[in-house]
């Protein structure tokens, strides 16, 4: 067994070779994403990996998140883990625990928790993760079956299916190949999204910009009157899963027309007609708690399904301080 933490040490073949096998791939596990990641200003990416006979069994690819400001930057340290860890279906226990505590040890001094946010199941190594550190938290998502275009508008809500028809009736359009401006255009509606109702950070434009030329993002925006009100960013693990990363609309601004429906629709029609098995919804909040965001997303036909995340707190005292400063932050917001 041999534990890497060198993007230059990790055979390339061997890790496409892991994405395509593996039952916990993600594209957000891939090289393409820590590249990504690399490419950015504000954002320090990390990979780990562990062999096994000379095999790669298991990557983790994650980004560390920061405030700019120094106070909050010491108390909001955050290692993220998008997708889960990605595992050979043959890994080892033994290989599995070495690159956790690896990853624990490595990110000690950068970060006061670690979170994997996992959009696979994992119930199978559960027990390795919780004596690894790494405690379970519920978390829910939906899965939308694009197999087929046919499926996927059967499956729709009858609610959604009105609200696409009168939209589209009375003069929205989706844009499948914005322009730059376009694209910019519909950040300011997110930007604003996140400031004045999630009140949680959202990445500077630069990540967005980047993702336009780089060909990776998939923008799908909506216009009405020449005017960009809505729109959603997706991104793709071959034709296997696409993931609606960011969507956001100008909702009840215009009669009958419904931005943030068309949106996702449009990601939804867009994995079906691009012979996309799953649209990923991308997180549909913890159970028993409510959450406006499930309930509209439940009206696209997607199968609810809990795949969790793994929460490692490095350092219990910050985590606390942080948590609390963050509710008072949101409050103020």
């Amino acid at each position: 067994m041999k534990l890497l933490d060198n993007i230059k040490e990790i055979d390339a073949n061997q890790w496409n070779s892991l994405i395509n096998i593996s039952n916990n791939s993600s594209f957000f596990q891939s090289k393409a994403c820590y590249d990504f990641y690399a490419s950015l200003s504000f954002m320090e990416p990390f990979v780990y990996a562990v062999k096994e006979k000379d095999i790669l069994k298991g990557v983790i690819v994650g980004y560390l998140q920061k405030e700019n400001n120094t106070i909050k930057h010491y108390f909001t340290r955050r290692a993220i883990i998008p997708g889960g860890i990605l595992l050979s279906d043959d890994i080892s226990e033994q290989a599995l625990e070495s690159l956790l505590t690896h990853c624990k040890n490595a990110l000690l001094k950068k970060a006061i928790y670690i979170e994997c946010r996992n959009y696979t199941d994992f119930s199978k190594y559960k027990s390795v993760f919780i004596q690894s550190g790494f405690n379970y938290t519920p978390h829910l998502n939906f899965h939308v079956d694009t197999s087929s275009i046919e499926i996927a508008n059967k499956n729709l809500g009858k609610s959604r299916k009105r609200d696409i028809k009168t939209s589209i009736r009375d003069g929205a359009e989706l844009i499948c190949n914005p322009t730059f401006e376009e694209v910019r255009c519909w950040y300011e509606i997110l930007f604003d999204l996140y400031k004045t109702r999630i009140k949680t950070p959202l990445f500077p434009f630069e990540f967005f910009s980047k993702l336009f030329h780089s060909g990776i993002g998939i923008f799908l925006l909506v216009k009405y009157k020449d005017e960009i009100i809505g729109g959603t960013l997706c991104v793709g693990l071959s034709t296997k899963i696409l993931y609606e990363w960011f969507a956001c609309g100008l909702d009840g601004k215009y009669k009958n027309i419904h931005p943030s429906t068309l949106a996702t629709w449009s990601g939804i029609e867009y994995a079906a007609t691009n012979s996309y098995l799953i649209f990923d919804m991308m997180g549909a909040g913890k159970p028993n708690e409510a959450y406006g965001v499930r309930e509209f997303k439940a009206k696209f036909g997607g199968e609810l399904v809990e795949h969790g995340r793994f929460l490692c707190v490095l350092h219990p005292l910050l985590y606390q301080i942080g948590k609390i400063g963050v509710k008072i932050l949101k409050k103020i917001r």
